[in-house]
C-alpha cells in the first residue's frame, strides 16, 4: 500500500514570521475580532502589518 501523500504546506503571509495565513481577515486568538482566521502570538512584523495585528506598532504583533 503506498503511504498517504503529505499535507499541502499552509500558504503564509510573507509579511509576518512565523506563519500567518493569507485569508480574507486574520485575527489574534482570544481577542475581539471576528477571523475568519486566527493566530497565536508573539509574531514578528517583517513587511506591511495588512491585517492589523500589531495595534501598538511595536513591531510585534499578537502579544
Amino acid at each position: 500500500m503506498p503511504a498517504p501523500a503529505p499535507a499541502p504546506a499552509p500558504k503564509c503571509d510573507p509579511n509576518y514570521g512565523g506563519c500567518v495565513p493569507i485569508a480574507s481577515d486574520v485575527d489574534c486568538a482570544g481577542g475581539s475580532g471576528n477571523g475568519p482566521a486566527y493566530v497565536r502570538g508573539p509574531i514578528p512584523v517583517i513587511g506591511n502589518d495588512i491585517y492589523g495585528l500589531d495595534h501598538d506598532k511595536d513591531g510585534t504583533a499578537c502579544e
